[in-house]
């Protein structure tokens, strides 16, 4: 039985920390813990507040955030919690218990349709994810319980999740209307309400079958066009619920690949956005060094 593996990670507040396991932690939901009074359900945060520099305790699916006093650096003390933490788990012992009552939120879900007249875009007020997932059929979201829950909608073709929102694309069996629109927008709504599974990000894999390259990986003008995608053209293709990433750049041809994913995966207009917008944006900020941009899955 493979055993718990805890990381730790930097959040954007310096009194947080993050553990990740790399194992599920609970079925879904996430619960936080302000005292020791409140620790009833929860015997791992009990353990964690008998530790005097521990103010909260948040645990979702996959990771424990403790956020601490100031009377201590985390840098003193992070190894030994991460060490506490594994031995915990690896013990055996529960960190909620079927009793424990999830964190109350309160969600938004919106529709909007995109350039792909077969893909509408559902956004939440929540995050969702840290990552972005792109499943084709059912049989690849073995990690995402929400969409093997809406590959059940006979008409749903493909579900892309990405950080505070769900692209769905339709096949040929219904047409977008208010009726279709609405039972999704509801279902998803009412998932994620319920503190279930989006996704199991322990063992999630990239969503890119294509291979690509890690941007801190790049010199150059690969490096270039690399930064001007992911700070111009990255926004406005997610605000259409879909996403481009590097793939690669041929210095002899000057010719730029791309994947497109989401709802520009397919979308009929996305040869005119690469051509007109993203090819012309790429000439005119770095000039003689762009002859196209292609998509390679496009």
């Amino acid at each position: 039985m493979m055993k718990h593996q805890i990381s730790t990670e930097a959040t954007n507040n310096p009194s947080i920390v993050k553990f990740n396991s790399n194992k599920l932690l609970t079925q879904g939901g996430s619960y936080q813990y302000n005292n020791v009074d409140e620790t009833k359900e929860s015997p791992l945060s009990k353990q964690l507040f008998h530790l005097p520099f521990v103010s909260k305790v948040f645990i979702s699916a996959n990771f424990i955030a403790i956020e601490k006093f100031d009377i201590v650096e985390w840098s003193d003390i992070q190894e030994e919690i991460r060490e506490l933490i594994e031995m915990y788990l690896n013990q055996g012992n529960e960190v909620v218990t079927s009793a424990a009552e999830p964190k109350k939120i309160s969600i938004e879900i919106y529709a909007e349709s995109t350039p792909n007249p077969e893909v509408m875009k559902f956004g939440s007020n929540r995050l969702l994810t840290e990552n972005d997932f792109e499943y084709k059929n059912v049989s690849e979201a073995t990690n995402s319980p929400l969409a093997v829950e809406l590959f059940k909608y006979a008409y749903v073709k493909e579900v892309y999740i990405a950080e505070n929102y769900v692209s769905i694309t339709k096949n040929d069996l219904v047409e977008w209307t208010t009726e279709t629109i609405n039972d999704l927008r509801q279902f998803i709504k009412s998932y994620i309400e319920s503190n279930k599974l989006i996704i199991d990000e322990t063992v999630a894999k990239p969503i890119v079958e294509t291979p690509t390259v890690d941007i801190k990986e790049l010199e150059g003008t690969s490096l270039d066009i690399a930064g001007i995608l992911e700070e111009y053209v990255k926004p406005a293709v997610a605000a259409d619920g879909g996403n481009i990433v590097f793939q690669s750049y041929d210095e002899d041809t000057q010719v730029v690949n791309v994947i497109l994913q989401g709802a520009c995966s397919g979308c009929p207009s996305s040869t005119v956005t690469l051509k007109n917008g993203i090819e012309t944006m790429l000439k005119e900020m770095l000039p003689n060094k762009i002859s196209s941009v292609v998509a390679v899955n496009g």
